[in-house]
């Protein structure tokens, strides 16, 4: 990718039925959460399941970590139970790393931290879809608020400063990927 400097967010073109992932969440709900592997980044429950992985992994944590050094990756078969979550994959076509549901609940605080590697002009960009949230989910990056609704998709460089506070009665679950960039993905970053 060009090293042209991206806004710190870009909303992209996609509108994902909300009902849609609420039905795929509660297929997997009932399955473990692993805690995040990075206490020092937050307080209260910070939790993921994997969708997608480092391939051969097979301990809870390495599941849900996404290794810059990893060459390759493979669907979870928590995935597999999923349908929708597929078709949501599907429609990035760009080569996605890391997929995975991240749950904060409610009191749960996610710190100001920086994630080195996640930027897109560095070659790999994080992605949210928002599949549940409350008005009282504060995301802020680089101190300004980001306003996400369930079903929308939003690049953000994670390698700025950014925080979360779920101050609502209910989790907020984001989808999250990780994608490499490529002319496709590129270019709707650009547009």
């Amino acid at each position: 990718m060009q090293q042209r400097a991206l806004p710190d967010r870009v909303k992209l073109p996609f509108a994902f039925d909300p009902a849609s992932l609420v039905r795929d969440l509660q297929t997997l709900q009932g399955g473990d959460w692993t805690p995040h592997f990075v206490p020092q980044n937050f307080a209260g429950d910070w939790s993921v399941i994997p969708l997608r992985a480092c391939a051969g992994e097979t301990h809870p944590i390495r599941l849900i970590y996404s290794d810059p050094a990893a060459t390759a990756w493979v669907d979870t078969p928590q995935l597999a139970r999923a349908p929708y979550l597929r078709q949501v994959l599907a429609a990035f076509r760009c080569p996605l790393r890391t997929a995975r549901l991240m749950r904060l609940t409610p009191g749960s605080v996610i710190h100001a931290h920086r994630d080195d590697d996640l930027q897109a002009e560095s070659g790999v960009a994080r992605i949210h879809v928002p599949v549940t949230t409350n008005p009282d989910v504060t995301f802020l990056l680089n101190d300004r608020r980001v306003e996400m609704a369930p079903g929308e998709a939003w690049y953000l460089r994670l390698a700025d400063s950014h925080a979360v506070r779920n101050d609502g009665a209910s989790d907020r679950v984001h989808l999250v990927l990780d994608a490499t960039v490529n002319d496709w993905l590129a270019g709707m970053l650009r547009a």
